[in-house]
């Protein structure tokens, strides 16, 4: 029996594959690839599959990571190319590895979030969105599990941001806290929009980057 770690893309429409579904495609690669996968116990016995930071439906990303385990001693190595052969259009397998870090080392992402204008980019919107979101304090409402709304501090998980314009959109490169706690990328459009109504995005782009360690270094 051997641990695996999937390195995997999710773009173009499959960014709207919700999570469930997501898991579902994933069982039926690898039934077809002919991988045995590991599965739970009991009267109704499922694979095994856990992602380590599942991603917000709408969002992109190119370092998303799926641990496994399967029946054989295996290394990984090209089960990425095989495992294509079956993904559907979006869906693309990066690398397969035996995983050396626990999940609960990956503490931040590098993303980035594109601001898109169906007007155009507002004047200086690029200066002052950096500077809004380079107080000491950015509150903004959340809706917690209990489906209530709470205030919330986004600051603090968001440790380095750099704005630049493109045409028609102004692009966020962000490092944010991964978990414990986690903060969406998306929530960058949330604090614009409270704080700073009149440069509120008509869509709001987000893609996952890189998994990083608590030291910055590429988490794999």
């Amino acid at each position: 029996m051997g641990k695996l770690r999937l390195r995997f893309a999710k773009e173009g429409r499959a960014v709207y594959i919700s999570h469930l579904d997501l898991l579902r495609t994933f069982q039926r690669v690898f039934l077809r690839e002919g991988l045995v996968v590991r599965h739970s116990q009991g009267f109704h016995p499922h694979p095994i599959l856990s992602f380590a930071l599942p991603l917000s439906v709408g969002q992109s990303s190119i370092c998303e990571l799926l641990d496994f385990e399967v029946e054989e001693a295996l290394d990984g190595q090209g089960m990425a190319e095989a495992l294509n052969r079956y993904m559907p259009e979006g869906i693309r397998a990066l690398e397969c590895y035996v995983p050396v870090r626990p999940v609960r080392e990956l503490a931040k992402l590098s993303c980035e979030v594109d601001f898109l204008y169906d007007a155009g980019v507002p004047d200086n919107a690029g200066e002052q969105i950096a500077e809004l979101l380079a107080r000491e304090s950015v509150m903004i409402q959340k809706r917690t599990k209990r489906k209530t709304l709470a205030d919330i501090d986004i600051r603090p998980l968001l440790h380095s941001l750099k704005v630049t314009e493109e045409p028609g959109f102004l692009r966020l490169n962000a490092v944010v806290s991964a978990q414990n706690p986690g903060m969406n990328p998306a929530l960058l459009a949330a604090a614009v929009e409270r704080h700073a109504p009149t440069l509120k995005a008509d869509f709001v782009r987000v893609r996952r980057l890189e998994t990083l360690d608590e030291s910055g270094g590429i988490f794999r």
